[in-house]
């Protein structure tokens, strides 16, 4: 299967610094199927124009392609209803919503927002904003040595003045795979909504957020070979009916007057503006081509991977992992002794791996490891066993070119 696979990737095809390309940072943004590519051109050759504003033929079939990407999200996710998801342009303006149109009008002085010490900025800065603002307070659930959460501190952490848990899915930088359900359920049981940011879960394992209940949860079109620039919010209709847009303009209403506006329904009521039509039938074609071949397939030839590049890399004098919790996604970071990130992401590059070094996003989890910074080799359904080679080899050159 993995030669058919990273056929439709041409991208991977291209030689970097005259060396065989191994893309290890499908954290940062997957790459795209040639499925996904043809249905971005295919759109704007053949049916491009403005969504639910015209009556002409190439309204018509744009808008049907736009909302029929809506009701393939939902069946993808299995949402009741596609009227519960909601395209935004990337999981943090999706967290941004929730934090404005949701949380920032029911918090008062004193009331508590529960995070994790895992978490990406997009899922910490939206609420430092709205408590300062209201002065609420955020409280972190923190991370054990292992790279799992303390489950006991976070049931602790939970009380009457907690009004909302905004929870990571899966690490952007440890892989860990959080037991959400398990959150969500303790969380329920004192009353306290739940969104979870499943930006890097999507790619790698099957999500139902019937099956988990959470009141909302967001992903990037991105991270799941889809194209840059969409993002979804799944929300239980119920509360995202009772809401109030933060962002105005055209599409998003019924009537307006000097005196007043009045809003559409969800979803449209959350979607300003001209939308990125073309990036929502791409994102349809990536759910398209998951389905295809499978998410528990992906899941389990993932797993292998992450067997096998957790071996191999273990085996490698002065490199410690960071996080090898239980439950992990295809997700490995480390560090090398003596030897800075960025120098080893540099070299490898050189070699034609494709690695991310830095602090992800995630500095104040760069702050409880105590490291500047981490390596992060991330892997998705196009990458095999010899990108984890190539990955051990560039590691190999680096220390000899320090020691």
């Amino acid at each position: 299967m993995i030669e058919q696979v990273i056929n439709d990737f041409p991208i991977l095809k291209q030689e970097i610094r005259g060396k065989r390309l191994a893309y290890l940072d499908s954290g940062a943004t997957a790459q795209k199927p040639r499925q996904v590519i043809d249905a971005i051109s295919n759109f704007y050759l053949a049916d491009n124009s403005n969504v639910h504003r015209g009556v002409h033929a190439l309204s018509e079939r744009s808008t049907a392609l736009y909302e029929g990407v809506r009701k393939k999200t939902a069946d993808f996710i299995n949402a009741k209803s596609s009227k519960e998801i909601v395209f935004v342009k990337s999981t943090t303006e999706a967290i941004n919503l929730v934090a404005q149109s949701y949380l920032k009008p029911l918090l008062n002085k004193g009331d508590e927002i529960l995070i994790s010490e895992m978490a990406h900025h997009a899922n910490i800065v939206p609420w430092q904003l709205i408590a300062k603002e209201k002065g609420a307070e955020l409280k972190v659930i923190p991370v054990l040595d292992c790279g799992e959460l303390d489950i006991d501190k976070a049931h602790a952490l939970m009380t009457d003045r907690t009004k909302l848990l905004a929870i990571t899915h899966v690490s952007n930088v440890l892989g860990t795979i959080n037991p959400v359900k398990e959150l969500v359920d303790m969380a329920h049981a004192k009353s306290i909504p739940v969104l979870i940011d499943g930006a890097q879960a999507v790619l790698h394992q099957k999500v139902d957020v019937q099956d988990l209940d959470c009141e909302f949860y967001a992903f990037s079109s991105h991270k799941m070979y889809g194209p840059t620039g969409v993002g979804v919010l799944f929300g239980k209709y119920e509360i995202l009916d009772s809401m109030t847009p933060y962002q105005g303009g055209g599409d998003m209403i019924m009537q307006v007057s000097w005196d007043k506006t009045e809003f559409q329904a969800p979803p449209t009521r959350f979607e300003a503006g001209t939308p990125n039509i073309a990036g929502v039938i791409g994102l349809g074609a990536a759910i398209e081509y998951i389905n295809d071949l499978g998410i528990d397939s992906i899941y389990q030839y993932e797993q292998e991977l992450l067997t096998y590049a957790t071996e191999k890399l273990k085996t490698i004098p002065g490199l410690r992992i960071i996080g090898e919790a239980n439950h992990k996604a295809a997700v490995v970071s480390f560090v090398l002794d003596g030897i800075h990130p960025h120098d080893i992401a540099t070299i490898l590059d050189v070699e034609g791996i494709a690695v991310r070094a830095g602090h992800h996003c995630a500095m104040p989890l760069m702050e409880r490891f105590k490291v500047p910074a981490t390596v992060r080799a991330s892997m998705a359904c196009y990458n095999s066993k010899e990108d984890i080679d190539q990955l051990v080899a560039g590691i190999k050159k680096v220390i000899e070119i320090f020691s």
